[in-house]
């Protein structure tokens, strides 16, 4: 063994700078995509956005000027300039975009403020104002007190008892089950406040907790000696009570899907363009180009920063201008081979994986996947993410492949319309598909209705 130097020849893929940045630039939602180019016009003095009302009269100016000057400017500006640059269409003739007013947010009032307020309108003495704010700090998203009472007394010095009443008062609080100190008592709260603690349903959580929870109604009827037609009324009540009221107070505003791409039918096809109205149309500032083409005593440091910019920008355009051909065909190829789904519904899906697209369009498969990741399509039947057209293949007695995706709309079809009384069992279900032609498993139909949140056969009985 000895320490020396060898030269040896090898391939590798060197994932430039640039070629990072254009894989993240694929991959963002319009949204942040906009957000981005905003920034970049303002870090890259060559970027400008285009005015769309004053566009032709620049792309008369610029072919005057590109006329007279052509032989004067050392940089190839034919191949940087361009006088307009659509993301969507491609053409500066494209419809006029619309303005949308920026929402302005609205300042919301926190939990702990929220329950403070209540707390100050209901006591004026001191200590109590301490120990409830004590307890408030330690009541959880949900809404529960998550410190033991005698740490409370501990740590003021005072009697439990004294921290009980506190804890009592802030128990009458909006919303109604806030400050319970476990599901049992959330629940029996939330009943007082509705006066139904004299009901069959508060008797079942005071008593039969546990029982309830495993929906062991034949055992609660056995004991309260009620029918158990009786006992699921009486969890229908106890099911419109919220296991965690504090999210009522500290639930963020819904957040709006924008639609990356849009799918329309015009006559017998479906047309595929982007949503991007609002993001910015990008050229090169002309007045730099002015400026080494008037100014010859201008610096070399200045032609060079100028040129290294210009690069930025032009590649930058090229690479928005690629993002946008990728997504319409990777949207193309989509709607081609789920054809049956634009036309009739999500019934008729078909199996599709990222390796197809990505073979019928001759691209990576890698590639596929960032196109379709956090993009949403909107079409004539509801917007959906790209990757809801993806998925697995079953079979079919025919030999033909379905989509899981539409085995499980299926499935939730069978269940919808069973007998409430006679709810049928997986096995039961899978001869069901098996005479429609589909080869599916009971396990499998069992994993499908857990992702679809069904219950079991014996809990979805009714009396």
């Amino acid at each position: 063994m000895k320490l020396g130097q060898y030269m040896r020849q090898t391939q590798r893929l060197v994932m430039t700078p640039r070629l990072q940045q254009a894989l993240k630039l694929l991959q963002m939602p319009t949204q942040e995509l906009q957000q981005v180019l905003k920034q970049e016009i303002l870090q890259n003095p060559l970027l400008e956005e285009i005015d769309e009302e004053v566009e032709e009269t620049i792309e008369d100016e610029e072919s005057e000027e590109e006329d007279e000057d052509k032989d004067k400017d050392e940089i190839d500006w034919d191949d940087y300039f361009e006088t307009g640059f659509g993301l969507g269409s491609g053409f500066a003739e494209e419809e006029e975009r619309e303005e949308f007013l920026e929402r302005v947010p609205v300042a919301k009032q926190s939990f702990s403020d929220f329950m403070m307020s209540q707390l100050r309108l209901a006591t004026d003495d001191e200590q109590d104002l301490e120990i409830g704010e004590y307890l408030i700090g330690s009541l959880d998203d949900s809404g529960y007190l998550t410190c033991p009472l005698k740490e409370v007394a501990d740590t003021f010095g005072v009697a439990e008892e004294r921290v009980e009443v506190v804890l009592k008062i802030i128990q009458t609080f909006e919303p109604s089950g806030v400050g319970a100190r476990n599901l049992k008592e959330c629940l029996l709260m939330q009943l007082a406040t509705k006066d139904l603690l004299d009901t069959v349903a508060a008797r079942i959580v005071e008593n039969h907790f546990d029982e309830f929870k495993q929906k062991k109604y034949l055992d609660i009827s056995k004991k309260l000696k009620i029918s158990l037609k009786e006992i699921q009324e009486q969890a229908k009540v106890i099911g419109t009570l919220n296991p965690k009221p504090g999210l009522d107070i500290i639930a963020d505003e819904p957040k709006y899907v924008i639609p990356d791409l849009i799918v329309e039918r015009v006559g017998e096809k479906y047309v595929v363009f982007l949503n991007d109205r609002n993001i910015p149309r990008l050229r090169i500032s002309q007045s730099y180009r002015n400026e080494l083409q008037r100014n010859p005593r201008i610096s070399t440091e200045t032609k060079d920063f100028i040129q290294g910019r210009l690069k930025n920008a032009k590649w930058l355009i090229q690479t928005i201008e690629q993002r946008r051909r990728t997504m319409i065909k990777v949207m193309e190829s989509i709607v081609e081979e789920q054809r049956d789904f634009f036309d009739h519904g999500a019934v008729h899906m078909r199996p599709l994986t990222l390796q197809q697209v990505a073979s019928k369009i001759s691209m990576h498969e890698s590639t596929v996947s960032r196109v379709t990741t956090n993009k949403y399509v909107q079409t004539p039947r509801g917007v959906y993410e790209l990757k809801f057209f993806f998925g697995s293949a079953l079979g079919t007695q025919s030999g033909d492949e379905v989509s899981a995706k539409s085995a499980k709309i299926r499935i939730r079809e069978i269940i919808e319309n069973e007998d409430s009384k006679k709810p049928l069992s997986d096995q039961k279900i899978a001869d069901i598909l098996k005479k429609d032609g589909l080869i599916i498993a009971r396990r499998t139909v069992a994993k499908y209705r857990e992702q679809l949140g069904v219950l079991p056969a014996r809990h979805r009985k009714q009396y």
